[in-house]
């Protein structure tokens, strides 16, 4: 058997969000139209990976994210707590336009330590959640491939772990686009490196513009 193993971090679609509101781990936040159709690409450029393991979160978006790559797999989803979005104390709010909403003087006690971060779940928590269900993953399809759709910033953060980067970061930079695959190769249980891919990259000019998105 091969020792070679592939868990691809996919993040879900867009979300039908036109309150602006930072959804966070909220339910009932659904795929928006061209959030299914990120989907069913993200599926197709995945359909002919020795895919035997799927996992989601169990945000909606999520769920729905994996549901065309369950179809073609004729797999089941595998909910999977730990990859869950972060949790985040302005969750409910409507943020407004770009990040400029979170300087009101009413919020800056959330904001005092970006290494915490103090408005929301540690990075090393996340890290740690994402790593465990990234492990457990990669177990389950040993010597194949596996796919856990997450949300941006569990993404973000397993990958910077993995590579040994800070946690600390500008989120307007990370890569990690809407239905995009982070995938992580492993040699054994070692980590071996990762790719980056965009199967829905040329539908990311249709998402909403000038909103801050609400949730990842």
């Amino acid at each position: 058997m091969s020792t070679r193993t592939i868990v691809h971090l996919m993040r879900h679609g867009e979300v039908e969000n036109p309150g602006g509101v930072l959804y966070g781990r909220l339910p009932e936040f659904y795929l928006s139209e061209l959030g299914h159709r990120m989907a069913e690409r993200a599926a197709d450029f995945l359909a002919k990976n020795e895919i035997v393991h799927l996992v989601a979160s169990p945000l909606e978006r999520a769920q729905q994210t994996a549901a065309p790559l369950s179809k073609i797999l004729d797999a089941p989803i595998t909910t999977d707590d730990r990859v869950i979005e972060a949790d985040n104390l302005f969750e409910g709010r409507t943020v407004g336009a770009g990040p400029k909403a979170f300087r009101h003087p009413k919020n800056w006690w959330m904001l005092r330590n970006p290494w915490r971060p103090s408005w929301g779940e540690p990075y090393k928590e996340i890290a740690a959640r994402m790593q465990a269900a990234v492990a457990d993953a990669r177990d389950a399809a040993r010597g194949h491939e596996a796919v856990i759709v997450s949300h941006q910033l569990p993404v973000w953060i397993a990958r910077q772990a993995y590579e040994g980067n800070s946690y600390l970061h500008d989120p307007r930079k990370r890569q990690c686009t809407l239905a995009s695959i982070t995938s992580l190769t492993f040699d054994g249980d070692d980590y071996a490196g990762f790719s980056y891919a965009e199967p829905a990259g040329d539908l990311l000019p249709e998402a909403l513009k000038g909103k801050f998105v609400g949730g990842a």
